[in-house]
């Protein structure tokens, strides 16, 4: 497993039986945020205080290349072999090549900060809008949809494919997690404490799985 140290700036990487290890990125102090397996058999990671996105084989060299914009967050790999990666504070998402190559794609909503992305079940790339209460779904062609949230207060924050073909997202500042339709329908589901502020959310034994910042984790069984 890998991930990111994002205080100690560094790559971690831990096998099943506890053996840990790390790589400095090249940028020091870069904030390495979001990481993920990418196409070309490297693990891709976000410097999100430094303005770059990182690479790192499995042999511990690292490679940097500007971000297509200001302060990446999370990322993912697109249909299109490409990453794909959210520039929270340059309000956009952001394309970037394996060699390198970085597009920004501007959102329609002003100040929507977006945070966490995934590849969707429909081809294209869906994103939260911590900012603007939105769920956003961006194509490989680069066009844009929002769709805003019932409580525009919701601050979503991660988002992820979930194993029922829809989307599955955290409401970071509702104590809920959302759930949207490939055609835009939305369904919030409230968690036993409104106060835990749902961060990370990832698919697991056919349910979700999300990390709460009161330090426990919440499972949401799929509904029928």
């Amino acid at each position: 497993m890998w991930f990111t140290e994002y205080r100690a700036h560094r790559i971690g990487r831990i096998t099943p039986d506890g053996s840990y290890s790390s790589f400095a990125p090249l940028t020091p102090e870069g904030g390495p945020f979001g990481i993920v397996a990418g196409p070309d058999g490297a693990m891709w990671f976000t410097l999100s205080s430094a303005d770059r996105v990182g690479r790192v084989t499995t042999d511990g060299e690292v490679t940097e290349f500007p971000a297509p914009g200001a302060f990446p967050s999370a990322l993912t790999a697109g249909p299109d072999g490409a990453l794909w990666c959210t520039l929270n504070q340059g309000n956009a998402v952001g394309r970037l090549t394996t060699d390198g190559h970085g597009t920004a794609h501007p959102l329609p909503t002003a100040s929507a900060a977006p945070v966490g992305i995934t590849a969707g079940p429909d081809g294209a790339l869906w994103f939260t809008e911590i900012g603007a209460g939105r769920i956003g779904r961006i194509t490989v062609d680069g066009d844009i949809t929002e769709h805003p949230l019932p409580d525009p207060a919701a601050r979503p924050h991660a988002v992820t494919a979930g194993p029922d073909g829809a989307l599955w997202f955290t409401e970071w500042g509702s104590g809920r997690v959302g759930r949207i339709t490939v055609d835009g329908r939305i369904t919030a589901y409230a968690l036993s404490r409104p106060d835990s502020e749902p961060h990370g959310i990832a698919p697991h034994d056919g349910a979700l799985w999300c990390a709460l910042e009161t330090g426990s984790l919440a499972r949401i069984e799929v509904p029928e």
